[in-house]
Protein backbone atom coordinates (compact mmCIF):
# COMPACT_ATOMS: atom_id res chain seq x y z
CA UNK A 1 0.00 0.00 0.00
CA UNK A 2 1.03 3.61 -0.49
CA UNK A 3 1.37 5.49 2.81
CA UNK A 4 -0.75 8.58 3.29
CA UNK A 5 1.23 11.48 4.77
CA UNK A 6 -0.62 14.62 5.87
CA UNK A 7 1.26 17.91 5.68
CA UNK A 8 0.17 20.44 8.29
CA UNK A 9 -0.44 24.12 7.68
CA UNK A 10 1.80 25.10 10.59
CA UNK A 11 5.07 26.59 9.37
CA UNK A 12 7.82 28.14 11.52
CA UNK A 13 9.48 30.90 9.50
CA UNK A 14 12.76 32.67 10.32
CA UNK A 15 12.24 36.07 11.92
CA UNK A 16 14.91 38.72 11.33
CA UNK A 17 13.53 40.80 14.22
CA UNK A 18 14.92 38.31 16.75
CA UNK A 19 18.31 39.77 17.68
CA UNK A 20 20.90 39.36 20.41
CA UNK A 21 23.41 42.01 21.47
CA UNK A 22 26.97 40.70 21.11
CA UNK A 23 30.46 42.01 21.77
CA UNK A 24 31.84 43.84 18.73
CA UNK A 25 35.61 44.27 18.34
CA UNK A 26 37.79 45.12 15.35
CA UNK A 27 41.23 44.93 16.94
CA UNK A 28 43.23 46.93 19.47
CA UNK A 29 44.30 49.81 17.23
CA UNK A 30 40.82 50.70 15.98
CA UNK A 31 39.43 50.23 19.47
CA UNK A 32 41.98 52.64 20.97
CA UNK A 33 41.06 55.36 18.47
CA UNK A 34 37.36 55.03 19.32
CA UNK A 35 38.07 55.02 23.06
CA UNK A 36 40.29 58.13 22.83
CA UNK A 37 37.50 60.05 21.09
CA UNK A 38 35.00 58.95 23.73
CA UNK A 39 37.34 59.96 26.56
CA UNK A 40 37.57 63.47 25.08
CA UNK A 41 33.79 63.85 24.74
CA UNK A 42 32.22 66.38 27.15
CA UNK A 43 30.04 64.82 29.85
CA UNK A 44 26.90 66.57 28.60
CA UNK A 45 27.46 65.12 25.13
CA UNK A 46 28.07 61.68 26.65
CA UNK A 47 24.67 61.85 28.37
CA UNK A 48 22.90 63.06 25.23
CA UNK A 49 24.37 60.27 23.08
CA UNK A 50 23.69 57.58 25.66
CA UNK A 51 20.08 58.75 26.11
CA UNK A 52 19.47 58.48 22.38
CA UNK A 53 20.94 54.96 22.27
CA UNK A 54 18.79 53.85 25.21
CA UNK A 55 15.63 55.23 23.60
CA UNK A 56 16.45 53.26 20.46
CA UNK A 57 17.49 49.91 21.96
CA UNK A 58 15.90 49.48 25.41
CA UNK A 59 12.76 47.82 24.02
CA UNK A 60 14.81 45.44 21.90
CA UNK A 61 16.76 43.89 24.80
CA UNK A 62 15.88 42.82 28.34
CA UNK A 63 18.68 44.84 30.01
CA UNK A 64 20.76 46.67 27.43
CA UNK A 65 22.71 48.61 30.07
CA UNK A 66 23.88 45.35 31.63
CA UNK A 67 25.18 44.29 28.22
CA UNK A 68 26.87 47.64 27.65
CA UNK A 69 28.63 47.34 31.01
CA UNK A 70 29.68 43.77 30.22
CA UNK A 71 31.17 44.86 26.89
CA UNK A 72 32.87 47.86 28.52
CA UNK A 73 34.61 45.45 30.89
CA UNK A 74 35.97 43.54 27.91
CA UNK A 75 37.85 46.64 26.74
CA UNK A 76 38.53 48.09 30.20
CA UNK A 77 42.23 47.19 29.95
CA UNK A 78 42.50 49.38 26.86
CA UNK A 79 40.57 52.20 28.56
CA UNK A 80 42.85 52.04 31.62
CA UNK A 81 45.93 52.14 29.40
CA UNK A 82 44.71 55.34 27.72
CA UNK A 83 42.98 57.00 30.66
CA UNK A 84 45.29 56.34 33.58
CA UNK A 85 43.65 56.72 37.00
CA UNK A 86 40.97 59.22 35.98
CA UNK A 87 37.59 58.07 37.31
CA UNK A 88 34.98 57.64 34.58
CA UNK A 89 31.30 58.34 35.06
CA UNK A 90 28.91 55.42 34.80
CA UNK A 91 27.35 57.05 31.73
CA UNK A 92 30.72 57.22 29.95
CA UNK A 93 31.40 53.55 30.71
CA UNK A 94 28.01 52.61 29.26
CA UNK A 95 28.61 54.71 26.15
CA UNK A 96 31.99 53.05 25.58
CA UNK A 97 30.29 49.65 25.99
CA UNK A 98 27.64 50.64 23.42
CA UNK A 99 30.34 51.25 20.80
CA UNK A 100 31.61 47.72 21.36
CA UNK A 101 28.17 46.16 20.94
CA UNK A 102 26.44 44.85 17.82
CA UNK A 103 23.09 43.25 17.15
CA UNK A 104 23.05 39.83 15.50
CA UNK A 105 19.86 38.41 13.97
CA UNK A 106 20.19 34.74 14.89
CA UNK A 107 17.64 33.40 12.39
CA UNK A 108 17.63 36.02 9.66
CA UNK A 109 18.73 33.57 6.95
CA UNK A 110 17.01 30.32 7.96
CA UNK A 111 15.27 28.36 10.72
CA UNK A 112 15.47 24.66 10.03
CA UNK A 113 16.43 21.08 10.99
CA UNK A 114 13.99 20.72 13.91
CA UNK A 115 13.87 18.09 16.63
CA UNK A 116 11.02 17.50 19.07
CA UNK A 117 10.74 16.17 22.64
CA UNK A 118 8.07 16.05 25.32
CA UNK A 119 8.19 19.15 27.55
CA UNK A 120 9.04 18.48 31.23
CA UNK A 121 6.01 20.68 32.06
CA UNK A 122 2.73 18.97 31.16
CA UNK A 123 0.50 21.02 33.48
CA UNK A 124 -2.66 22.86 32.44
CA UNK A 125 -3.50 20.70 29.42
CA UNK A 126 -6.74 19.17 28.25
CA UNK A 127 -7.18 15.44 27.74
CA UNK A 128 -5.37 14.23 24.63
CA UNK A 129 -3.00 17.19 24.50
CA UNK A 130 0.79 17.13 24.93
CA UNK A 131 3.17 20.05 25.29
CA UNK A 132 6.42 19.64 23.33
CA UNK A 133 9.70 21.49 22.90
CA UNK A 134 10.97 22.04 19.38
CA UNK A 135 14.64 22.84 18.88
CA UNK A 136 15.75 24.47 15.63
CA UNK A 137 18.94 25.53 13.92
CA UNK A 138 18.83 29.28 13.43
CA UNK A 139 21.22 30.73 10.86
CA UNK A 140 22.14 34.37 10.44
CA UNK A 141 24.79 36.58 8.86
CA UNK A 142 27.92 34.71 7.82
CA UNK A 143 26.05 31.37 8.03
CA UNK A 144 26.69 31.19 11.78
CA UNK A 145 24.30 28.67 13.33
CA UNK A 146 22.86 28.69 16.84
CA UNK A 147 20.31 26.65 18.75
CA UNK A 148 16.88 28.16 19.37
CA UNK A 149 13.65 26.79 20.81
CA UNK A 150 9.87 26.94 20.48
CA UNK A 151 7.09 25.47 22.61
CA UNK A 152 4.04 23.87 21.02
CA UNK A 153 0.93 21.95 22.00
CA UNK A 154 -0.20 18.93 20.00
CA UNK A 155 -3.97 18.63 20.41
CA UNK A 156 -6.36 15.69 20.36
CA UNK A 157 -6.46 15.75 16.55
CA UNK A 158 -2.68 16.01 16.23
CA UNK A 159 -2.79 19.61 15.08
CA UNK A 160 0.34 21.50 16.14
CA UNK A 161 -0.10 24.88 17.84
CA UNK A 162 3.22 26.70 18.15
CA UNK A 163 3.37 29.21 20.98
CA UNK A 164 4.18 32.81 20.01
CA UNK A 165 7.84 33.49 20.61
CA UNK A 166 9.12 36.09 23.05
CA UNK A 167 10.28 39.43 21.71
CA UNK A 168 13.58 39.68 23.61
CA UNK A 169 16.07 36.87 23.21
CA UNK A 170 19.18 36.28 25.27
CA UNK A 171 22.35 34.30 25.43
CA UNK A 172 23.09 32.49 28.69
CA UNK A 173 23.59 34.79 31.69
CA UNK A 174 26.27 32.56 33.16
CA UNK A 175 29.01 30.55 31.50
CA UNK A 176 31.35 28.32 33.49
CA UNK A 177 34.42 26.73 31.93
CA UNK A 178 35.71 23.26 32.68
CA UNK A 179 38.84 21.92 34.39
CA UNK A 180 40.77 19.41 32.25
CA UNK A 181 42.86 16.33 32.97
CA UNK A 182 46.04 16.33 30.90
CA UNK A 183 45.81 12.62 30.01
CA UNK A 184 42.24 12.85 28.66
CA UNK A 185 42.92 16.14 26.90
CA UNK A 186 45.96 14.70 25.15
CA UNK A 187 43.99 11.61 24.13
CA UNK A 188 41.34 13.78 22.41
CA UNK A 189 44.02 15.77 20.56
CA UNK A 190 45.35 12.50 19.18
CA UNK A 191 41.84 11.46 18.07
CA UNK A 192 41.48 14.81 16.30
CA UNK A 193 44.53 13.89 14.21
CA UNK A 194 46.87 16.59 15.53
CA UNK A 195 50.52 15.54 15.34
CA UNK A 196 52.24 15.06 18.70
CA UNK A 197 55.10 17.47 17.94
CA UNK A 198 52.52 20.18 17.23
CA UNK A 199 50.67 19.95 20.55
CA UNK A 200 53.47 18.83 22.87
CA UNK A 201 54.87 22.36 23.30
CA UNK A 202 51.54 23.47 24.73
CA UNK A 203 50.90 20.35 26.81
CA UNK A 204 54.38 20.46 28.38
CA UNK A 205 53.58 23.87 29.92
CA UNK A 206 50.42 22.65 31.66
CA UNK A 207 49.90 21.01 35.08
CA UNK A 208 48.06 17.69 35.39
CA UNK A 209 44.80 19.64 35.88
CA UNK A 210 44.24 22.94 34.09
CA UNK A 211 41.62 25.33 32.76
CA UNK A 212 41.03 27.23 29.53
CA UNK A 213 42.95 30.32 30.64
CA UNK A 214 46.07 28.24 31.28
CA UNK A 215 45.83 26.70 27.80
CA UNK A 216 45.36 30.16 26.29
CA UNK A 217 48.45 31.46 28.14
CA UNK A 218 50.57 28.48 27.01
CA UNK A 219 49.50 29.01 23.39
CA UNK A 220 50.31 32.73 23.59
CA UNK A 221 53.79 31.93 24.91
CA UNK A 222 54.45 29.80 21.82
CA UNK A 223 53.04 32.44 19.48
CA UNK A 224 55.36 35.07 20.95
CA UNK A 225 58.47 32.91 20.93
CA UNK A 226 58.21 31.19 17.56
CA UNK A 227 57.88 31.88 13.85
CA UNK A 228 55.06 29.40 13.43
CA UNK A 229 54.26 27.49 10.26
CA UNK A 230 50.68 27.49 8.99
CA UNK A 231 50.34 23.90 10.20
CA UNK A 232 51.46 24.88 13.71
CA UNK A 233 49.11 27.88 13.77
CA UNK A 234 46.19 25.67 12.81
CA UNK A 235 47.17 23.14 15.51
CA UNK A 236 47.16 25.91 18.14
CA UNK A 237 43.67 26.95 17.06
CA UNK A 238 42.44 23.36 17.33
CA UNK A 239 43.92 23.03 20.83
CA UNK A 240 42.22 26.23 21.95
CA UNK A 241 38.96 25.13 20.31
CA UNK A 242 38.97 21.87 22.26
CA UNK A 243 39.82 23.67 25.50
CA UNK A 244 36.87 26.01 25.02
CA UNK A 245 34.38 23.26 24.27
CA UNK A 246 33.49 22.02 27.79
CA UNK A 247 31.07 24.47 29.33
CA UNK A 248 28.11 24.92 31.64
CA UNK A 249 25.58 27.63 30.86
CA UNK A 250 22.55 29.00 32.69
CA UNK A 251 19.66 31.16 31.51
CA UNK A 252 17.70 33.55 33.67
CA UNK A 253 14.50 32.15 35.19
CA UNK A 254 12.56 35.12 33.84
CA UNK A 255 13.18 34.12 30.21
CA UNK A 256 10.68 32.22 28.12
CA UNK A 257 12.02 29.10 26.40
CA UNK A 258 11.71 30.83 23.01
CA UNK A 259 13.90 33.67 24.33
CA UNK A 260 16.92 31.44 25.02
CA UNK A 261 19.55 31.01 22.34
CA UNK A 262 22.64 28.82 22.59
CA UNK A 263 25.08 30.74 20.44
CA UNK A 264 28.63 29.51 19.73
CA UNK A 265 30.39 30.03 23.05
CA UNK A 266 33.93 30.27 21.73
CA UNK A 267 35.40 32.13 18.77
CA UNK A 268 36.94 28.79 17.82
CA UNK A 269 33.40 27.51 17.20
CA UNK A 270 33.02 30.25 14.64
CA UNK A 271 30.88 28.31 12.15
CA UNK A 272 28.39 27.50 14.84
CA UNK A 273 26.16 24.80 16.26
CA UNK A 274 24.59 22.45 13.74
CA UNK A 275 21.65 20.03 13.80
CA UNK A 276 20.96 19.28 17.47
CA UNK A 277 19.11 15.97 17.89
CA UNK A 278 17.32 16.14 21.24
CA UNK A 279 16.08 13.03 23.02
CA UNK A 280 14.26 12.49 26.32
CA UNK A 281 16.52 9.92 27.97
CA UNK A 282 15.21 7.70 30.77
CA UNK A 283 17.81 6.01 32.97
CA UNK A 284 17.35 2.54 34.45
CA UNK A 285 16.37 4.14 37.79
CA UNK A 286 13.63 6.20 36.10
CA UNK A 287 15.44 9.55 36.20
CA UNK A 288 15.02 11.74 33.12
CA UNK A 289 17.53 13.93 31.30
CA UNK A 290 17.38 15.59 27.91
CA UNK A 291 20.40 14.97 25.70
CA UNK A 292 21.24 16.44 22.33
CA UNK A 293 24.03 15.49 19.99
CA UNK A 294 25.20 18.29 17.74
CA UNK A 295 28.10 19.22 15.51
CA UNK A 296 30.48 22.07 16.30
CA UNK A 297 32.55 23.39 13.41
CA UNK A 298 35.41 25.89 13.43
CA UNK A 299 36.08 26.03 9.70
CA UNK A 300 38.69 23.25 9.84
CA UNK A 301 37.48 20.42 12.06
CA UNK A 302 34.13 18.87 12.99
CA UNK A 303 33.72 18.17 16.72
CA UNK A 304 30.68 16.12 17.81
CA UNK A 305 29.33 17.30 21.16
CA UNK A 306 26.63 16.50 23.70
CA UNK A 307 24.29 18.87 25.50
CA UNK A 308 22.53 17.69 28.66
CA UNK A 309 19.77 19.45 30.59
CA UNK A 310 16.91 18.58 32.90
CA UNK A 311 14.97 21.83 32.76
CA UNK A 312 16.11 23.76 29.65
CA UNK A 313 17.46 26.53 31.92
CA UNK A 314 20.80 24.92 32.78
CA UNK A 315 22.89 23.06 30.19
CA UNK A 316 26.17 21.16 30.30
CA UNK A 317 28.08 20.85 27.02
CA UNK A 318 30.98 18.50 26.35
CA UNK A 319 32.70 16.76 23.41
CA UNK A 320 32.21 13.12 22.51
CA UNK A 321 35.42 11.06 22.52
CA UNK A 322 36.45 7.82 20.87
CA UNK A 323 37.45 6.42 17.50
CA UNK A 324 33.89 6.62 16.13
CA UNK A 325 32.96 9.97 17.66
CA UNK A 326 33.32 11.75 14.37
CA UNK A 327 31.44 13.16 11.41
CA UNK A 328 27.89 14.47 11.71
CA UNK A 329 24.61 12.65 12.21
CA UNK A 330 24.80 11.11 15.70
CA UNK A 331 21.54 10.22 17.46
CA UNK A 332 21.24 8.68 20.92
CA UNK A 333 18.70 5.99 21.80
CA UNK A 334 16.24 7.15 24.52
CA UNK A 335 17.36 4.52 27.06
CA UNK A 336 20.12 2.01 27.68
CA UNK A 337 19.94 -1.27 25.79
CA UNK A 338 21.19 -4.32 27.66
CA UNK A 339 22.93 -2.00 30.12
CA UNK A 340 24.73 0.10 27.48
CA UNK A 341 24.18 3.45 25.84
CA UNK A 342 23.39 3.10 22.14
CA UNK A 343 23.72 5.54 19.28
CA UNK A 344 23.15 5.72 15.52
CA UNK A 345 25.78 7.50 13.44
CA UNK A 346 27.11 7.95 9.92
CA UNK A 347 30.80 7.75 10.64
CA UNK A 348 32.01 7.25 7.05
CA UNK A 349 29.77 9.86 5.42
CA UNK A 350 27.74 7.23 3.53
CA UNK A 351 26.27 4.45 5.71
CA UNK A 352 24.31 4.16 8.95
CA UNK A 353 26.19 2.58 11.87
CA UNK A 354 25.15 1.54 15.35
CA UNK A 355 27.37 1.96 18.41
CA UNK A 356 27.26 0.84 22.03
CA UNK A 357 29.19 2.20 25.00
CA UNK A 358 29.43 2.08 28.78
CA UNK A 359 30.48 5.74 28.76
CA UNK A 360 28.19 8.37 27.27
CA UNK A 361 31.14 10.52 26.23
CA UNK A 362 33.33 7.80 24.65
CA UNK A 363 32.42 5.73 21.57
CA UNK A 364 35.11 3.30 20.42
CA UNK A 365 33.15 0.48 18.76
CA UNK A 366 30.74 0.55 15.81
CA UNK A 367 29.19 -1.80 13.28
CA UNK A 368 27.42 -1.08 10.03
CA UNK A 369 23.63 -1.05 10.24
CA UNK A 370 22.47 0.05 6.77
CA UNK A 371 23.96 0.83 3.40
CA UNK A 372 22.27 2.86 0.65
CA UNK A 373 19.91 0.50 -1.15
CA UNK A 374 17.18 2.29 -3.08
CA UNK A 375 17.53 4.87 -5.92
CA UNK A 376 16.40 7.79 -3.71
CA UNK A 377 19.23 7.16 -1.19
CA UNK A 378 22.17 5.86 -3.22
CA UNK A 379 24.47 8.83 -2.48
CA UNK A 380 24.23 8.52 1.31
CA UNK A 381 21.89 7.72 4.14
CA UNK A 382 21.63 9.00 7.70
CA UNK A 383 19.25 9.18 10.62
CA UNK A 384 16.35 11.54 11.18
CA UNK A 385 16.84 11.77 14.94
CA UNK A 386 16.76 9.33 17.82
CA UNK A 387 14.94 5.99 17.37
CA UNK A 388 11.43 5.79 18.84
CA UNK A 389 10.47 2.79 20.97
CA UNK A 390 7.33 0.91 19.92
CA UNK A 391 5.99 -2.52 20.80
CA UNK A 392 7.01 -3.64 17.30
CA UNK A 393 10.62 -2.47 17.58
CA UNK A 394 12.68 0.69 17.34
CA UNK A 395 11.30 3.02 14.68
CA UNK A 396 14.21 4.84 13.03
CA UNK A 397 13.45 7.67 10.64
CA UNK A 398 16.19 8.00 8.03
CA UNK A 399 17.14 10.40 5.31
CA UNK A 400 18.52 9.52 1.92
CA UNK A 401 20.29 11.55 -0.74
CA UNK A 402 19.54 10.73 -4.36
CA UNK A 403 20.04 12.30 -7.79
CA UNK A 404 20.54 16.08 -8.02
CA UNK A 405 21.28 15.95 -4.25
CA UNK A 406 17.61 15.57 -3.45
CA UNK A 407 16.92 14.65 0.21
CA UNK A 408 14.02 12.37 1.16
CA UNK A 409 12.91 10.83 4.44
CA UNK A 410 12.58 7.08 4.90
CA UNK A 411 12.00 4.69 7.81
CA UNK A 412 13.15 1.36 9.12
CA UNK A 413 12.36 -0.91 12.06
CA UNK A 414 15.03 -2.35 14.39
CA UNK A 415 14.70 -5.30 16.74
CA UNK A 416 13.73 -4.10 20.21
CA UNK A 417 16.28 -6.23 22.11
CA UNK A 418 18.96 -6.33 19.42
CA UNK A 419 18.78 -3.13 17.33
CA UNK A 420 21.70 -4.29 15.18
CA UNK A 421 19.01 -6.26 13.32
CA UNK A 422 16.89 -4.38 10.74
CA UNK A 423 13.47 -6.04 10.66
CA UNK A 424 11.80 -3.73 8.14
CA UNK A 425 12.72 -0.93 5.75
CA UNK A 426 10.61 1.22 3.46
CA UNK A 427 11.29 0.78 -0.23
CA UNK A 428 9.77 4.14 -1.12
CA UNK A 429 10.39 7.48 0.61
CA UNK A 430 8.13 8.44 3.49
CA UNK A 431 8.39 12.14 2.64
CA UNK A 432 9.85 13.98 -0.37
CA UNK A 433 10.03 17.73 -1.09
CA UNK A 434 6.77 19.00 -2.53
CA UNK A 435 6.85 21.56 -5.32
CA UNK A 436 6.43 24.51 -2.95
CA UNK A 437 9.14 23.19 -0.60
CA UNK A 438 11.94 22.82 -3.15
CA UNK A 439 13.20 26.42 -3.09
CA UNK A 440 15.36 27.54 -0.18
CA UNK A 441 18.86 27.99 1.17
CA UNK A 442 19.64 24.42 0.04
CA UNK A 443 17.13 23.35 -2.65
CA UNK A 444 15.32 19.99 -2.84
CA UNK A 445 15.67 19.02 0.82
CA UNK A 446 13.37 17.68 3.51
CA UNK A 447 15.23 16.94 6.74
CA UNK A 448 14.39 16.20 10.36
CA UNK A 449 16.42 15.87 13.56
CA UNK A 450 13.72 14.14 15.60
CA UNK A 451 10.15 12.83 15.54
CA UNK A 452 7.41 12.06 18.10
CA UNK A 453 4.49 9.63 18.44
CA UNK A 454 1.18 11.13 19.59
CA UNK A 455 -2.38 9.81 19.54
CA UNK A 456 -1.57 7.00 17.12
CA UNK A 457 0.36 9.11 14.62
CA UNK A 458 3.98 9.88 13.93
CA UNK A 459 4.61 13.64 14.15
CA UNK A 460 7.41 14.69 11.79
CA UNK A 461 8.79 18.23 12.15
CA UNK A 462 10.90 18.83 9.08
CA UNK A 463 12.98 21.49 7.36
CA UNK A 464 11.92 22.75 3.96
CA UNK A 465 15.06 23.22 1.83
CA UNK A 466 17.02 24.56 4.81
CA UNK A 467 14.87 27.71 5.06
CA UNK A 468 11.80 27.18 7.25
CA UNK A 469 10.25 24.28 9.18
CA UNK A 470 6.88 22.56 8.98
CA UNK A 471 5.14 19.38 10.17
CA UNK A 472 3.69 16.20 8.70
CA UNK A 473 1.90 13.23 10.24
CA UNK A 474 1.45 9.57 9.27
CA UNK A 475 -0.71 6.89 10.86
CA UNK A 476 1.46 4.60 13.01
CA UNK A 477 -0.53 1.42 12.28
CA UNK A 478 -0.17 2.01 8.54
CA UNK A 479 3.54 2.74 8.88
CA UNK A 480 4.27 -0.34 10.97
CA UNK A 481 2.20 -2.50 8.62
CA UNK A 482 4.18 -1.23 5.62
CA UNK A 483 7.53 -1.76 7.40
CA UNK A 484 6.64 -5.34 8.34
CA UNK A 485 5.48 -6.06 4.79
CA UNK A 486 8.87 -4.95 3.47
CA UNK A 487 10.92 -7.16 5.81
Amino acid sequence: MKLSVERKNTIIYPDNNRVIARFFFNGDERAKKVILNLLKMPEQEVLANLSQILREFTRRHRSITTLFKKHYNKVKHLVDGLNGKTVLSENRKLLIGAYFTMEYAVESAALFNPSIVEDPDQSGLEEGQTRVIISLRGTGEGHISSLVFRRAIIDQNNEIHVQDEGSQIDEAESVKSHNYQKKLFTSKLKEMGIEEHLYQKVISQLPDEFNYDQVREAAQNIEEESDLSLEAQKALQEILWLAGSYTEIRFSLDTDLSERVIFPLSKFEKNGIEDARFVRFVEDDGSVSYYATYTAYDGYTILPKLIVTKDFYRFRIFPIHGKFAKDKNLALFPRRINGKFAMIGRIDGVNNYIMFSDDLSKWSHAQILQEPLHPWELMQIGNGGSPLETEHGWLLITHGVGPVRKYSLGACLLDLNDPTKVTGRLKEPLLIPSENERAGYVPNVVYTCGTYIHNGELIIPYAMSDYASSFATVNMDDLIRELKASS
